[in-house]
Order: structure tokens, then C-alpha cells, then sequence
């Protein structure tokens, strides 16, 4: 039941997108709360690190070393092919500094945990995804504070160390206090990890909609050009994480996973990056710095569809056999 609910995380965030967008009123606590000094934002996104952390054990990271020559692939092509596409969509639709920043952002960000249920679905190689998951998010931790800083640098000037700081307080603590609990008290663990994955499609849900309700207005303002650059930026994930790997002649099985992972971001991470204050206090703009979240939120979407829609294509052609 949990994990047919937990498949269902697509059609769960549209709903929830849909909710925020017709009543943002009823998503609002989410990002007026704090916790022990931190926003609400900040530690659901903790949780949801802290549940894969619970979902992953040492023989995974022996996974990464046993199959190193696809999950470097891949890894090089989510911090290559995303953040570029992520600043040239933006310069090339002149967006606002709010959201070229939030888009560039997001495009640095590794790959989403999210990407390890559409893998499944398009029966391509699970090992492989989780394996780069595991080693995107640990990577991210030194690459998103830099790649933000050289890139987004273009608009405002970025706070990389305080950048740092977040990446490691939400998720490097989180993932490997989850790690070191599965290992230490391993029963304990495969009982809270049946519901963890649930409860972080949950989380994403709720900061997803909330950031969708709190930026309905600017939006719609920006709707257009916004809508179109962070779609062509995961088309542009999607269609290079998988022909890539093709001209390096893995097997249909890899280039499929990777397109996956490539293709889809950590957004909730975009967005709890983005509403931290310390990152708002960079713009210059309270509205500009308003607008950062915005495209993490959008592209939660876009990745989750986008994926579905090719988990579904792929499956059925497993199905005919081809």
C-alpha cells in the first residue's frame, strides 16, 4: 500500500501544485514556520535526506566503485550539461535576476531521489540510479556552492561558503546519520525506512505547493518565458543524458537511467537553498530574491512528468519486447 502510494509521487505533486495554486492560503504555515530557529522548509527537507540516508547502506557505496566508468558518466553529465543549459536558458530568455539566480541554482543541484522510482517504473538500471544518486548529492555538497557561485555569479554575487554551509547542515548530516543508523541499528531502521520514502514525497509536496501559492503572482507575470526555459532545460537534460551514453555505447539499460537522473534535479533542494535568508540577502531586491525559489518549484513539476512520461514509453516497449 505505502509503496504504491509512494509510486504515485507524480500524480501526488500535481495535485498538490494544484491545491497551492487554487487556495495558497492553505500552504502558507509551510513557509511562515520555524523550527528551533530554522524554517520549516529547511527541515522537512533534512527529513528527506535523513530518509535516503535510512534507504542506504555500505554495500551501496561499494555499488559506486563496482561500476565507476558509467556512474563518473553520469555524474559529469549532471554537473555539466544542467548547470550550463541552466545559465544559457536563462541569459537567452532575459530573465529576471530572481530567476535566472533560482534557474542556475536549480540546475546545480544533483540529481532527485524521485529519479530512483521513475528508474524502477522504466525498468532500466536501478542499481546504477541509486548508485548515482548517492554519489550526485555527496558530490553536490563542494560542486552546487561553486558551480552556483561561478555561474549565477553572472547576476548577483554569490555567498558560496554560506552556500556550503546549508549543503552540509541539510544534507550531509542528514544522509549520513540516516546511513550510520541503518548500519548501527539495522531493525529499527527497515521498519522506519517502510514509511520514510512516503513521508518525503510528503515533504516535497508540501514545499513544493507552498512556494507555487507563495509566488502564484510573480508567476504569472513572468509565465511565459519562465515556463519555456525551465522546460527546455530538462528536455535538454533528458535528451543529452541519453545520447550521450549512446555515442559512449553503454548499454540501453545505462543511457536510459542516466537520462533519468540527468534529467531530473533535486528541486526540493533548489527551493530550500533559495528561501534560506542568508541566500535572500544577496539580492539587492526583496521582490528579486522572492522570485529565486520560483523555478525550483516549477521544475519539481516538469521533472516528475517528464520522467513518468518516459518511464511509461519505455516500460511498454520493454513489453513489446523490442
Amino acid at each position: 500500500m505505502i509503496d504504491r502510494a509512494t509510486g504515485l509521487f507524480a500524480i501526488w505533486t500535481l495535485l498538490g501544485v494544484a491545491w497551492a495554486w487554487a487556495v495558497p492560503a492553505h500552504f502558507a504555515w509551510v513557509t511562515g514556520t520555524q523550527v528551533a530557529g530554522q524554517s520549516l522548509v529547511s527541515v522537512m527537507l533534512g527529513v528527506i535526506m535523513l530518509g535516503m540516508g535510512l534507504t542506504l547502506s555500505l554495500d551501496d557505496f561499494r555499488h559506486v566503485l563496482s561500476m565507476p566508468r558509467r556512474v563518473l558518466a553520469g555524474a559529469g553529465l549532471q554537473f555539466t550539461v544542467m548547470p550550463l543549459a541552466g545559465l544559457t536558458f536563462a541569459m537567452l530568455f532575459g530573465l529576471e535576476q530572481g530567476l535566472a539566480v533560482g534557474l542556475v541554482l536549480v540546475a546545480c543541484c544533483p540529481g532527485g531521489t524521485a529519479s530512483n522510482v521513475v528508474t524502477y517504473l522504466a525498468r532500466a538500471n536501478l542499481a546504477l540510479s541509486v548508485s548515482m544518486t548517492l554519489c550526485s548529492t555527496l558530490v553536490a555538497i563542494l560542486l552546487t556552492p561553486l558551480l552556483t557561485d561561478w555561474l549565477a555569479g553572472v547576476f548577483i554575487a554569490i555567498d558560496r561558503w554560506s552556500l556550503l554551509r546549508n549543503m552540509v547542515a541539510i544534507v550531509l548530516v542528514p544522509v549520513v546519520a540516516g546511513v550510520a543508523l541503518n548500519t548501527l541499528l539495522p531493525n529499527v531502521t527497515r521498519r522506519i525506512a517502510v514509511v520514510s520514502p512516503l513521508v518525503s514525497v510528503i515533504a516535497v509536496v508540501l514545499i513544493v505547493g507552498a512556494i507555487m501559492g507563495n509566488s502564484k503572482a510573480q508567476i504569472i507575470e513572468h509565465a511565459g518565458v519562465l515556463l519555456l526555459a525551465i522546460l527546455l532545460l530538462h528536455l535538454t537534460g533528458f535528451a543529452l543524458g541519453y545520447a550521450v551514453p549512446r555515442l559512449l555505447r553503454f548499454a540501453e539499460v545505462d543511457c536510459r537511467t542516466i537520462s533519468i537522473e540527468v534529467g531530473m534535479q533535486n528541486s526540493g533542494l533548489g527551493a530550500s537553498l533559495a528561501s534560506t535568508p542568508s541566500f535572500a540577502a544577496q539580492f539587492s531586491s526583496v521582490a528579486q530574491a522572492a522570485l529565486a525559489p520560483v523555478p525550483s518549484a516549477i521544475s519539481s513539476v516538469y521533472h516528475v512528468v517528464i520522467g513518468s512520461l518516459l518511464a511509461a514509453w519505455w516500460s511498454r516497449k520493454e513489453d513489446k519486447g523490442e
